[in-house]
Formats: structure tokens, C-alpha cells, sequence
């Protein structure tokens, strides 16, 4: 049963029915129609992290104060009027409200129809509430900022009972420069209201609003290109400007590369950087300059700990002889990162691309990010298989229960993962 379009046909069967279905799948019966996968996947995880659907968990909320902060310092702040323009006009017409909320599920805007915020308040969907689904269950802020895709959540789809009148459509907003989640924009208000369309029209926006801040990121390098240029003109040897977050404006006396590695907290003075040994680091408007010093790289063992423990953030860090560097990774290069610490022997592009989209011949793609990867690992990843060096020692930080095992990921190896660690919990042992 394709419950999106029934809703669009017969809203009240279809609550019927996703209230039977929701029932019967909480209390382990068979269920008249089984959960569409995205929200089957929630309910378990729900189930895991003890929500209760009868009742859920309101956290307190922020202070005027701290929304204010968190307001003035998050990236969405540059993209509410795409974020406006494309919503509320016609999400005031229809009696929904648009809600936009930073990348640890706080509400920092909401605006709409008057009587749907009021609504709203009843569901403690208010300015500084947590809307994270370990807090609130299923729902259209918290899903989609797990799963990193869109996710519309029609009634009873939610996991918490007094959530069932209230339909929701989420996309997450993404950092185009390094993939990290900025937050979520949400549409949402009575289930009468909505309509299965509904979610790639918030979805579409929400790419709008990712355009424009590569637009600003684009134009934040040609300014800082502009100040790069007589710096580096003055300088003999190695050098290259970059913005705070390592992207490159301008280099001389080296090859370009897209971006540097920077550590983790970036302070002026000396470092070691992968692909360019020891280097200083001076501060420029908006970014940095950075110096090769020219002196070998000291041997040493190589340690990388991949940490994919948490459900939204990623990263990989690098220690190598007497230094060492971290980085957060995106969505898709913490899959790809984990499949090769699983397989240390190598995965040609074809077994990735097997791996990840069930289609060996989607190699293109594999390799394509893969050469993203390699950008920042360098010498410290292996092609032609794409492999961990055999003297690297590779750690992997894995979620207390390995069903919360990147979550987000659709990768079939993934699924399987999860799948079998589900089943493994399912059989009693003793």
C-alpha cells in the first residue's frame, strides 16, 4: 500500500490505518501493511534508545538568550530568506507552519499559519524545544537529521502517540564545503492539510538554500584570493592561502589541490599537515597562511582512529611520527572509510560501488569520492584496491549497539550489518 498516496485520496483511512499498523507493529503483532522502511528503521531505533510512545520526552527549553546565540552563530541564518521565499507563502495558504532547526535538533525559527503555531505549542513543538528523535521519537526534524535525506511522517508514522493528528515533511541542509549537517527545515501542521507532494517541495528548497551557500562560499574564496595575491608574491618556496576551513584560495612554488587538511583547532605557529610536512601558520582575513618548511616528514608508525560512534557526526584522525591531525568526515566518506577498515585487504571500485549502491558497475561515482578521500589521507591510503597501508594501524569506534551503526547509510553492506546484529539480539542466548 503506498500510504503517500492514500493520504493524498482519504486522509482519515489512512490515519486508520497507520494507527492499526503502528499497534500492531509496536506490540509485535503482524501488522496489516508493514511500515514503509524508513520508518520501520526509526521505530527500532526508538525502541533501542527506550522512547516511550505513550507518552515521548520533552527536554526543557533553551533560554532566549542561547536561541539568540545559537541564531547569530549557525550557517542557517544566511539562507531563511531562500528558506522564506520558497515556503511560507504557500505554507501559510495551506495551514502549515515552517520550522528550521540547527544540526542538534533546537527549534531556532518557526513561522506560519497563526492557528497551527498555536497547535504546535500543545505539542511542545515551540523556539528552543528539542525535536532530536532520540527525545521526541519519529518526527520530521529528527529523522531526517539521522538519516540525512528527506523524510515526510504522516500520523501515526510517528512514534509517539499524541504526534498521530500531525504530519511533518523534513530535509536536512548540509555544509557543501565538507558535507556537515547545518540542521533541518521542516514543514508541517494537521494531517488534514498535508499532501504527499509536500516533501519534494520542501526537499527542493532546502537544495536552494545548499546553492546558495556554496554561492557565498565561492564568493568568500575570490576575496580572499584578492588578499592572497600580493602575500604571495612576496614569498619564495612553498605557500598556499586557505579559509578557515582549508579550502584554497591562491598557492605558489606547488601544485593546487582543492583543500588542505587542517587540524581540528587551528592556531597560528607551527604544524604538521598531511601532503605538506611541518608548515607555519599565520593568520589572514579570513583564512590562513600556510608555509612549508621543506624537512622530510620523521618515520614513524602510523595510527588512524575512525570514529563513527555517533549518529550525526563522523571523523577520522591521523597520527603519524610526532604529529597528528584530525577531520570530520561527511555522510558517504564515513561509509566508505569503515567499509575499508572492515576490508583490510582492499575493495577494487567495483566492490565498493557493490557495497554502497548494490551495482558494481556504478564505479564512476566510487571513484569520484574516493579521490576526495585520498585529497586529505594521502599517502595514507592505497588504490588499485583502495586499501589502508599493511604498516598502518587502524582503530574503528564503533556505537555501543552495533544496530546504531551509521544509521543514515541506505548501503546495502551496511544494511546487512545492521540487519544481522538485529537478528543476532533477536535469538535468545543462554
Amino acid at each position: 500500500m503506498d500510504v503517500a498516496h492514500l493520504a493524498a485520496v482519504d486522509t482519515s483511512r489512512a490515519a486508520r490505518v497507520l494507527d492499526e499498523v503502528r499497534s500492531a507493529t509496536l506490540a509485535g503483532q503482524r501488522a496489516p501493511v508493514a511500515p514503509r522502511p524508513v520508518i520501520e528503521e526509526s521505530w527500532q531505533r526508538m525502541r533501542r534508545h527506550g522512547v516511550d510512545p505513550d507518552r515521548g520526552l520533552r527536554s526543557g527549553l533553551l533560554s532566549p538568550e542561547e536561541v539568540r546565540r545559537r541564531r547569530e552563530t549557525s550557517a542557517l541564518r544566511h539562507v531563511l530568506p531562500v528558506l522564506r521565499e520558497g515556503l511560507l507563502s504557500v505554507a501559510d495558504v495551506a495551514h502549515h507552519i515552517m520550522v528550521v532547526a540547527d544540526e542538534e535538533g533546537r527549534v531556532l525559527w518557526r513561522e506560519g499559519s497563526t492557528p497551527v503555531l498555536r497547535k504546535a505549542d500543545g505539542l511542545g513543538f515551540e523556539i528552543g524545544a528539542d525535536w532530536r528523535e532520540d527525545v521526541v521519537g519519529t518526527n520530521g526534524v529528527g529523522t531526517p537529521a539521522v538519516t540525512r535525506r528527506p523524510v515526510q511522517v504522516f500520523a501515526s508514522e510517528h512514534f509517539v502517540r499524541s504526534h498521530a493528528t500531525w504530519t511533518c515533511a523534513g530535509a536536512p541542509i548540509t555544509d557543501p564545503r565538507d558535507g556537515r549537517l547545518l540542521g533541518v527545515v521542516d514543514v508541517s501542521g494537521p494531517l488534514e492539510t498535508m499532501h504527499p507532494a509536500t516533501l519534494a517541495w520542501v526537499d527542493s528548497v532546502a537544495k536552494l538554500a545548499e546553492a546558495r551557500l556554496r554561492e557565498m562560499h565561492l564568493e568568500s574564496l575570490e576575496r580572499l584570493r584578492a588578499v592572497a595575491a600580493p602575500v604571495l608574491a612576496r614569498i619564495d618556496g612553498r605557500a598556499m592561502v586557505v579559509d578557515r576551513q582549508g579550502w584554497t584560495a591562491a598557492v605558489t612554488g606547488m601544485p593546487y589541490t582543492n583543500r588542505l587538511a587542517l587540524p581540528g583547532s587551528v592556531s597560528a605557529g607551527m604544524r604538521r599537515l598531511p601532503g605538506l610536512g611541518r608548515c607555519s601558520l599565520e593568520p589572514l582575513a579570513g583564512g590562513w597562511l600556510v608555509r612549508a618548511a621543506d624537512e622530510p616528514v620523521p618515520p614513524g608508525a602510523t595510527r588512524i582512529v575512525l570514529d563513527v560512534r555517533g549518529p550525526r557526526r563522523w571523523s577520522v584522525e591521523v597520527a603519524d611520527g610526532s604529529s597528528s591531525w584530525s577531520r570530520e568526515l561527511s555522510p558517504r566518506h564515513a561509509e566508505l572509510l569503515y567499509l575499508l577498515a572492515v576490508h583490510r585487504c582492499g575493495r577494487t571500485a567495483a566492490g565498493l560501488a557493490e557495497d554502497m549502491f548494490g551495482d558494481p558497475a556504478r564505479t564512476v561515482t566510487v571513484r569520484a569520492e574516493m579521490s576526495r578521500v585520498r585529497r586529505y589521507l594521502g599517502p595514507h591510503l592505497e588504490h588499485r584496491p583502495y586499501r589502508f597501508p599493511e604498516n598502518t594501524e587502524v582503530d574503528v569506534l564503533l556505537p555501543d549497539n552495533p544496530e546504531d551503526l551509521l544509521p543514515h547509510s541506505t548501503a546495502p553492506a551496511l544494511r546487512r550489518q545492521r540487519a544481522a546484529a538485529r537478528k543476532h539480539r533477536a535469538v535468545p542466548h543462554g
